[in-house]
């Protein structure tokens, strides 16, 4: 039987997905507050650059995955619609998370965009969408949670339109090394003893900390993206490679 990484676990991979799913239903209702303290509300900055660097235009079909609570879809939506409600073109907000999307709705529905969203619970390895379909595809902080994250990246590359592009942030790998022992030392103290304060869930945000050292660090995951077929990959860091922003073309 195939096994996988649950954090430094290993894990039957056919559990994986349950046991994510447990973690982020667990902590859904206090998720966006848990990442103002874990990243001292750096992630705001990390996130707006990110969908900058989209250049997401008001008439394109953007598929944004792993949307969690929404916040990549409303930056997206604002970006596309600028001072007017009013897009002419569509965003697929998808999650595998019931809890997380529903949060994500609620308060996406809030700001007037009902008629240019759709909700859709997906699997990234799995989507249920046509060859094709999407001009864009975005996904923050969601691909170190897939359990066979070549199979996902084939899948967007699969919906993407001919030109489209794929952008992916995600945690990596510091590049200073004493950078990196302090950063330790912040995951595997601070954010679970802040989950546990705050989310009354240290176990979920320890296994935040084990997942992101399980990640393929820069160069892997752009070999990944080239494996998928992609075109004109690169990655960008962010301070000091903590996160890094990877790009593909179909």
């Amino acid at each position: 039987m195939a096994e996988t990484h649950f954090g430094y676990q290993t894990i039957d991979e056919n559990e994986k997905t349950a046991r994510v799913g447990e973690v982020f239903s667990s902590v859904a209702k206090k998720y966006d507050v848990m990442n103002d303290v874990m990243s001292f509300g750096i992630h705001r900055l990390w996130k707006d650059w990110f969908v900058w660097q989209t250049d997401v235009q008001s008439d394109e079909r953007v598929l944004d995955l792993a949307a969690g609570t929404g916040d990549i879809t409303a930056r997206i939506a604002k970006k596309m619609c600028g001072k007017s409600v009013d897009i002419s073109g569509k965003i697929t907000v998808s999650d595998i998370n019931e809890e997380m999307l529903e949060v994500g709705k609620k308060r996406l529905l809030a700001k007037g965009w009902a008629h240019n969203l759709e909700f859709v619970i997906a699997n990234a390895e799995e989507l249920p969408f046509e060859d094709n379909s999407f001009d864009l595809v975005t996904m923050a902080f969601g691909l170190r949670n897939v359990t066979h994250q070549q199979k996902a990246l084939n899948e967007i590359y699969r919906v993407l339109k001919k030109g489209g592009r794929v952008l992916v942030l995600e945690f990596s790998a510091p590049q200073n090394p004493v950078f990196s022992k302090v950063y330790d030392w912040y995951s595997f103290t601070f954010l679970p003893k802040m989950g546990e304060i705050i989310a009354k869930d240290a176990a979920s945000y320890q296994y935040l900390a084990e997942s992101i050292r399980m990640m393929p660090k820069q160069e892997e995951l752009k070999n990944m993206f080239i494996a998928a077929g992609f075109n004109l990959c690169e990655y960008q860091n962010m301070t000091n490679g903590i996160v890094a922003i990877h790009k593909g073309v179909k």
